[in-house]
């Protein structure tokens, strides 16, 4: 497979873009901006990682620039989050599988074109989880909030990196297409179980309670 994608990993891909693109809208809704607003947070939310991802491969212009349906759908994404309130409990269950399918997708395909660029494992890996993350985090940046990737929130990242991780062990063994997506069946449900379960990496106030305990505790010399 080259770096222009199958169809249907290219579905696949176009699927990221409007999951991400809803999510973009849905902050723009809680920051209650205007509807150019709404367009700005769709469009870095869906199609910021890819296009960093692809501004590191230097393999041409990047694919949301070259292939109109990408810029369509993150707009139309947009349009559909300024139009329809996402709001209550159906929401509320809707919203973590939406984010758990726009992050497995996106790492499943980043780390795909990237392996088929040429790439090593550890490079694709980790344009694999900038793909997933990288959007989110513009469009934090933008709005002068802290990437949630960076911590103090249910596993994310880790869930890019896992996803990324068997993208990779898959590659060579199946089709590049049934590698993408057994990768997004892979890193979406993680998604979805670390937010029910409120799976977190050790922060440092983890690190804290165990020195506190130490000191508490101190080993008995012999």
């Amino acid at each position: 497979m080259t770096t222009d994608l199958g169809d249907i990993v290219r579905t696949v891909d176009l699927i990221g873009v409007a999951v991400n693109g809803l999510l973009g809208a849905e902050i723009a809704r809680r920051e209650r901006l205007d509807p150019v607003g709404f367009a700005v947070l769709a469009i870095l939310s869906g199609l910021g990682g890819g296009m960093i991802r692809d501004t590191l491969l230097q393999q041409g212009t990047p694919v949301a620039l070259t292939d109109s349906w990408y810029l369509v759908v993150a707009i139309a994404a947009a349009a559909v989050g300024y139009t329809l309130q996402f709001e209550g409990r159906l929401w509320n269950r809707v919203y973590p599988a939406l984010d758990g399918l726009a992050l497995g997708t996106w790492a499943a395909v980043g780390t795909q074109k990237s392996l088929s660029a040429g790439l090593g494992w550890l490079p694709s890996l980790l344009l694999g989880t900038i793909t997933a993350v990288g959007g989110g985090m513009v469009r934090d940046v933008v709005l002068a909030r802290r990437p949630a990737f960076l911590g103090g929130n249910t596993l994310y990242a880790t869930c890019a990196i896992i996803a990324s991780g068997v993208a990779i062990m898959l590659n060579g063994l199946v089709t590049a297409e049934v590698g993408v997506l057994a990768a997004t069946a892979v890193g979406a449900p993680m998604v979805l179980i670390a937010k029910a379960r409120g799976w977190t990496l050790p922060g440092e106030s983890a690190r804290v309670g165990v020195q506190a305990i130490k000191r508490r505790y101190p080993r008995q010399s012999s």
